[in-house]
């Protein structure tokens, strides 16, 4: 996960950007922008974290114990990863 202020500097980023292509425009308050784009930025990081969770709970699972960052463990880790998108609707 990121820091908050880490997640911060990205909102800013985002919306600086999403401005200078004029993609949106601001009438209200930027402040509410900010948070909005924050809590998409977290809740993004969220599912990230819940895919590679169940992705390293299945590799856990198997009674031969993988080395973690071997050429194994990291093809089953991708494998499972995709799995986890295509759940989560986004593979």
């Amino acid at each position: 996960m990121l820091s908050s202020d880490k997640v911060t500097c990205l909102t800013h980023i985002v919306l600086k950007g999403l401005l200078d292509k004029n993609l949106i425009t601001l009438k209200d308050d930027a402040a509410a922008v900010r948070r909005g784009i924050k809590q998409a930025i977290t809740a993004e990081l969220k599912v990230g974290e819940d895919m590679d969770k169940a992705a390293r709970q299945k590799l856990q699972s198997f009674s031969k114990k993988l080395i973690e960052g071997s050429p194994e463990w990291e093809i089953l880790y991708k494998k499972f990863m995709k799995e986890e998108e295509v759940k989560k609707g986004r593979g």
